[in-house]
């Protein structure tokens, strides 16, 4: 109701992969652990403690229906031609 109020909208998370929506920084983090950076590494590269970067990749890897980091370069990508 509130979000109705503000004028957002709420997706249908069924909706398949229109749904997936990375907010910039998940983006930027995702991007960094695909391209080979450790926790701490994207932690110092982004001035946020490495707990905040897995807190972001842990919420991240179900939005791409991934289980490992080897796996974010292929789901990135997959993403970036729909």
């Amino acid at each position: 109701m509130e979000l109705r109020a503000c004028g957002s909208t709420v997706r249908d998370l069924s909706a398949g992969a229109e749904a997936i929506a990375l907010t910039p920084q998940q983006r930027e983090i995702a991007s960094l652990a695909a391209a080979g950076l450790t926790t701490k590494q994207i932690g110092e590269k982004l001035f946020l403690s490495p707990r905040t970067v897995s807190t972001h990749l842990y919420r991240l890897f179900p939005k791409l229906g991934i289980t490992s980091r080897a796996a974010l370069r292929d789901a990135l990508e997959s993403l970036d031609r729909r």
